[in-house]
C-alpha cells in the first residue's frame, strides 16, 4: 500500500480559521495594542504574516511580527544544529503579549523551544499560541489558545501543511504512512 492523503483544509478552509484566529485574538485582548505576533519558521511565519494582515484590515492598525528559529533550541533532534536559532523582532517583547503562530501543533516539543526562544529576548507579559491544525499526541502539557482546526490522528499519520508562499498551493492533508512502517 503507498502513501495515501485525505484534504482536511483547502485554501477557502485556511482562509476561514485564520479569519476566525483574529476575530478570536481581538476578543480575547480587547483589540491589538501591547501585541505582537511570532511565526515558528517555515510556514509558521508565513500564517503569522497573513494573521498580522488580517488583524490590520480588521483594526486599521498594524501588528509587529517575528520570526523564530528554533532549531537550536530543541531538545528531540539528534546531531549538529542546521538553523541559526535565533527569534528577530521589530520591537521588544518586554512586557508585551507574545501570540506565536505554529502550522501544527503535536508533541509540544517545538512549542516549549519557541518559548526559550522568546524568553531569550525579553520578559512578555503573556505567550499565547495560535495553530494551523491541533492533531493531539502532546508529550508536554501544552495547549494551543487559537486552534484553525482540530484534527485526530494516529501516531502513523502525518499532518502536511502546504502554503502558496513555500509551496504553491494552500492545503492541509493527512498522510497514511505506508504498511511496515
Amino acid at each position: 500500500m503507498s502513501n495515501e492523503s485525505h484534504i482536511i483544509m483547502d485554501e477557502t478552509a485556511i482562509r476561514r480559521a485564520l479569519t476566525r484566529i483574529a476575530h478570536e485574538i481581538l476578543e480575547r485582548n480587547k483589540g491589538i495594542e501591547g501585541c505582537v505576533l511570532a511565526g515558528i519558521k517555515t510556514r509558521g511565519v508565513y500564517l503569522a504574516k497573513r494573521l498580522a494582515e488580517r488583524l490590520e484590515s480588521i483594526e486599521g492598525t498594524v501588528i509587529p511580527w517575528g520570526e523564530l528559529d528554533v532549531t537550536n533550541y530543541r531538545d528531540d533532534k539528534e546531531g549538529p544544529a542546521q538553523g541559526s536559532g535565533k527569534a528577530t523582532f521589530p520591537v521588544s517583547i518586554q512586557g508585551k503579549k507574545v501570540i506565536l503562530f505554529d502550522d501544527v501543533l503535536y508533541t509540544g516539543r517545538t512549542i516549549r523551544a519557541a518559548m526559550d526562544a522568546i524568553m531569550d529576548c525579553g520578559r512578555p507579559e503573556s505567550i499565547q499560541l495560535a495553530v494551523l491544525a491541533d492533531r493531539g499526541h502532546r508529550e508536554l502539557p501544552i495547549r494551543a489558545d487559537y486552534i484553525g482546526k482540530n484534527v485526530p490522528t494516529s501516531r502513523a499519520e502525518e499532518i502536511e501543511v502546504l502554503l502558496t508562499e513555500h509551496d504553491g498551493t494552500d492545503l492541509v492533508r493527512i498522510l497514511q504512512a505506508r504498511e511496515g512502517n
